[in-house]
């Protein structure tokens, strides 16, 4: 099995909807600025993967035909807020597995404001058995449904250790200050723990509005290839994909009766112990870290499923700064999606892009001193989550 190499990332600066470029210019200026990286011109891609949640079929195609019409196979992947990670992790086995020598995941989105909701109101929604346990858990449809996922889980977190509304509020500042060195993150002006916990209520006593991350449009892409192939074309073989896994639902998710489960606790916990096991790498070896902060609660319950703190322990893993720059590990040094942005299917390519710097040491203000291992966690409710380890020479 062949060794994957990170040849190339690239990124656009992400922005609010209606600020943004039309989805195919975002896209193929990511592609072109991933191509550019790696060294390659894209006559060199024998396989693509196109990443977006809302868009009509082979938008992938519209997107990779504005850099160039090459007649490789083109496939359009949607899986929820894991799509750019599941587009990377489709990459990933193709080169693996020697099916090709070198392939591109791009991952793009084109946003509207407001709430996320279904766009076919005619069928069955794919949340629905998710809906049906929030409406047992949290009966409160005034709330919208996100919402009401990711503030139930951090209320159960809040019932069952004793997790206090302003360690989440932390959580926000945190990501603010990281943001504010990253001139490709949507919002860059730092808040402070009161000014998260002073902005507009959406869930009384859990959540507020600064805890959760806005509709963003943005776009970022990744080249991938064998070492062999690297070695030919006389490319970077720095950072290569030590480990990867994705995982789905289990009946855990319907079962628990705990909201964490429903939103993928299970799902992070059983891909980050397969990453584990594979790779060879413990939780405590890892540098840095680009997790899946759709809302503040997400991030304080996912540093438990991915084996950074033991469980329950998140709330002192916050407040002693061991998620920052001079802790233990640096949690998303990009602002994450809480401040760098959420366009949903370029997120997990987004989060390849700042490890990679990381591990290249070309993170500028960023970067976190000697980071050799990194760690990425991308999760889509519906469900899948995938969990990649990255590794640097």
């Amino acid at each position: 099995m062949s060794k994957v190499i990170v040849a190339g990332v690239g990124m656009i600066p992400f922005t609010k909807p209606g600020a943004n470029e039309p989805y195919p210019v975002m896209g193929s200026v990511a592609v072109r600025a991933a191509l550019a990286d790696a060294g390659i011109g894209y006559d060199e891609i024998q396989q693509a993967y196109a990443g977006y949640v809302y868009g009509d079929s082979t938008a992938g195609q519209r997107v990779l035909y504005e850099v160039g019409l090459s007649g490789i196979p083109i496939v359009n992947v949607n899986n929820n807020c894991s799509t750019g990670s599941t587009a990377l992790f489709l990459a990933r086995q193709a080169i693996e597995a020697g099916v090709v020598d070198c392939a591109l995941a791009v991952g793009f989105e084109q946003m509207r404001p407001g709430a996320l909701g279904n766009v076919y109101t005619d069928r069955p929604s794919p949340l629905e058995k998710f809906d049906e346990e929030c409406d047992k858990l949290i009966p409160n449809r005034d709330i919208p449904l996100a919402i009401r996922f990711f503030a139930g889980a951090g209320m159960d977190h809040m019932q069952k250790y004793g997790t206090k509304l302003s360690t989440f509020a932390k959580i926000r500042a945190k990501a603010s200050r990281h943001a504010a060195n990253n001139p490709l993150a949507v919002f860059r002006n730092v808040v402070s723990e009161d000014d998260v916990l002073a902005s507009p209520t959406i869930m009384p006593g859990v959540m507020t509005r600064l805890m959760a991350c806005p509709p963003t449009c943005g776009a970022a892409a990744a080249v991938l290839c064998s070492e062999d192939f690297a070695k030919r074309h006389g490319l970077s073989t720095k950072v290569w994909i030590a480990a990867q896994a994705m995982t789905t639902d289990t009946a855990s998710s319907f079962e628990s009766g705990d909201m964490r489960k429903v939103v993928g606790f299970d799902m992070a916990l059983d891909a980050s112990k397969a990453v584990y096991a594979k790779s060879g790498v413990d939780p405590e070896d890892v540098n840095v870290v680009e997790l899946h902060d759709c809302f503040a609660q997400n991030e304080l319950i996912s540093y438990e499923a991915l084996g950074l703190c033991p469980e329950g322990g998140a709330e002192k893993f916050v407040c002693e700064g061991d998620n920052t720059y001079g802790g233990r590990v640096v949690t998303n040094p990009s602002g994450g999606l809480l401040s760098k942005g959420h366009p949903l299917g370029a997120t997990g390519l987004a989060q390849c892009t700042e490890l990679v710097q990381q591990l290249r040491g070309n993170a500028d203000k960023r970067q976190v001193e000697g980071a050799r291992i990194a760690l990425q966690h991308n999760l889509g409710l519906g469900g899948a989550c995938v969990v990649t380890m990255y590794r640097s020479n």
